[in-house]
């Protein structure tokens, strides 16, 4: 395709495109072309057809089927002969060997364990052990507990204010058990009930009977352990000095001894 019909075609296909022609060189420039001579080709020469040998038949024999290989049976095991008619005797079966016994190992003896501090019971209290002295052999009488001197507590029968309380209630002397306390402990009631049947008690001091310490005030008769009366009051020689007290005192034996 010239120039020309090669740029109509763009120009058509390319519609409202300008088109960058490039200017052909001027045909002066171009050096004249020498016209290309072919080389004498020598004739080919045909060689000569040499009939190659073909390799005589040789007769194909065929190879021989391998015949199948029967299969492999095992013989059939021989009978063994039957034990029915053997008389067999069983060998008695060994004892087991018994393990010698290991001998006995010494046991330490146990470590003495303490033993619990016992508790104080109201035997082994205090005031279970407390000395007392006495005066007068009727176990069913009135007991009178005092705290004195030894000398004082001999004379005490004869005591003009004592024996006027207790003509007050109609009893003497001899009706009653006089009971000194020895200790700044109170005497044990369970210990006086040991050897005395008394069912009422007159306190002339503090601290005198263990069941009455915390559980009393002057001239007020309780009813204490096993139906046992008892009348708190202050000493002999106080009362016997201050009518105050006589009259307090008077009153309190009222109400327990005449009701």
């Amino acid at each position: 395709m010239d120039q020309q019909a090669a740029l109509a075609f763009f120009s058509t296909f390319y519609t409202n495109t300008s088109l960058y022609v490039v200017e052909e060189p001027a045909t002066e420039l171009l050096a004249p072309v020498a016209p290309v001579v072919a080389a004498a080709v020598p004739p080919i020469v045909p060689l000569p057809v040499v009939a190659t040998p073909q390799p005589s038949p040789v007769a194909t024999v065929a190879a021989p089927t391998p015949k199948p290989t029967p299969p492999v049976v095992p013989p059939a095991p021989s009978k063994l002969p039957s034990l029915a008619g053997l008389n067999l005797q069983s060998s008695p079966t060994p004892a087991p060997k018994q393990a010698p016994e290991p001998s006995p190992v010494p046991t330490p003896p146990p470590a003495p364990v303490p033993s619990a501090p016992r508790q104080p019971t109201a035997t082994s209290s205090p005031v279970a052990s407390t000395p007392f002295s006495t005066l007068g052999s009727n176990p069913n009488g009135l007991i009178i507990l005092v705290r004195l001197d030894p000398v004082r507590f001999q004379r005490l029968p004869k005591n003009v204010f004592l024996n006027n309380v207790l003509k007050a209630i109609r009893l003497i002397v001899e009706d009653v058990v006089l009971i000194n306390v020895e200790s700044h402990l109170p005497v044990a009631l369970s210990t006086l009930r040991q050897t005395l049947a008394a069912k009422q008690i007159i306190g002339f001091g503090k601290n005198l009977l263990d069941v009455a310490v915390y559980k009393t005030q002057l001239y007020e008769p309780v009813l204490l352990v096993n139906d046992v009366a008892y009348l708190p009051a202050a000493e002999i020689e106080l009362i016997e000095e201050d009518n105050s007290r006589k009259k307090l005192l008077w009153q309190a034996m009222q109400r327990m001894f005449l009701r």
